[in-house]
């Protein structure tokens, strides 16, 4: 499993140590999870041409029988070597509730590599106290810590965006916090660290030591704090447009409009109809004073085809559900002929998590 709060680089860096698996002959599955359905990260991942299931509804911890069926799916599907899976980017206690049950019940079918937990350097310097900027309330910044806690391997993601100064601050942050996790550095953008995390998966062993201690009411609370959107709207032109365009105003109108509250991850996909198969336009922004980012862009301009929108912040469903449709609408004014139809929305807090199996302690 690759964990890590919302936009810490996950799914990018899932995509490389998969291409980097593949590239070594292994077939690889992919498992890809969510409050809700409609995931981005599903359509990055299988635009790559990776086998992926998508577990929507709740957590891996939650929805551990279904974990298991989308592995034997995947199995039956394509036999991959090696399974990498992505849990909901505000779960933690996996190791108790999904590691160590995997361990327990299916150590004979499965090798469970240690985990990884990836970081955002700029968000954990600002959690940690060690710059200012926008940042999440205690029992938001509670879930983040707790994920970083339970790693055996915490990976400082998008290394790049740090000075060494920065980076050695940081790193002494984390060994000083969590002395039993190992602390890596990487940059799936420049490539730089990605072999020796790469390693640390795949010779690595797994901790034995017993669950951290977790107030599930602090956890639920903080998870309630945040607020989800998924959507999926058809868009269509009677004039091509640039779909790269198009991402790039929605994206930095709706952060406009959601002035004041801590976007936790907001991306989008969009793939033409008129497009290759497999050929995606997505853009990313992991928090409130960044500049949305375009990951893949589109060669040619387009007639329509389907935009998936994940959005992730500390506020209201209510008031993301908003800024969504009032940008969009704004936008739509710049492209004369475009028509925006909302085929499918979903906006919620996530419940208490209420686990399958907790294991309070290692297998033997």
């Amino acid at each position: 499993m690759i964990g890590g709060f919302l936009g810490a680089g996950k799914t990018t860096a899932i995509g490389r140590l998969a291409r980097h698996l593949s590239g070594k002959g292994l077939r690889v599955g992919l498992i890809t999870n969510d409050q809700a359905g409609g995931l981005v990260d599903t359509a990055l991942l299988r635009g790559q041409g990776f086998a992926t299931e998508e577990i929507a509804g709740g957590c891996f911890c939650c929805r551990f029988n279904t974990l298991v069926d989308a592995a034997s799916r995947l199995n039956e599907s394509t036999r991959p070597d090696v399974f990498i899976a992505e849990p909901v980017g505000s779960c933690t206690d996996l190791v108790a509730t999904v590691t160590y049950p995997l361990r327990r019940m299916y150590g004979q079918d499965f090798t469970i590599a240690p985990l990884s937990v990836l970081v955002d350097p700029i968000r954990a310097r600002r959690i940690f106290g060690l710059e200012s900027g926008g940042t999440f309330s205690s029992k938001v910044a509670y879930i983040f810590k707790k994920q970083l806690e339970e790693a055996d391997v915490i990976v400082i993601s998008k290394s790049d965006l740090l000075t060494p100064a920065q980076m050695e601050e940081l790193t002494g942050v984390l060994e000083r916090n969590f002395p039993k996790s190992r602390i890596l550095a990487a940059s799936s953008r420049q490539g730089d660290g990605l072999d020796e995390w790469f390693a640390a998966v795949l010779e690595g062993k797994p901790g034995d030591h017993s669950p951290m201690s977790l107030d599930y009411e602090v956890y639920a609370d903080g998870e309630a704090l945040l607020g989800w959107l998924n959507a999926t709207i058809t868009l269509k032109a009677v004039e091509e447009f640039d779909a790269n365009e198009f991402l790039k105003t929605l994206a930095a109108t709706v952060q406009r409009r959601l002035a004041g509250i801590e976007i936790a991850h907001f991306k989008m996909t969009f793939s033409p109809d008129d497009g290759i198969r497999g050929e995606l336009a997505s853009i990313n922004l992991v928090r409130s004073d960044y500049v949305p980012e375009l990951g893949m862009e589109l060669d040619e301009e387009t007639l329509g085809g389907q935009l998936i929108v994940n959005l992730r912040a500390e506020g209201a469903p209510e008031d993301l559900v908003e800024a969504v449709r009032a940008g969009l609408e704004e936008v739509r004014a710049g492209f004369p002929t475009l028509r925006t139809t909302l085929d499918h929305e979903e906006h919620f807090r996530p419940g208490k998590p209420t686990p399958t199996h907790r294991d309070g302690h290692a297998p033997v």
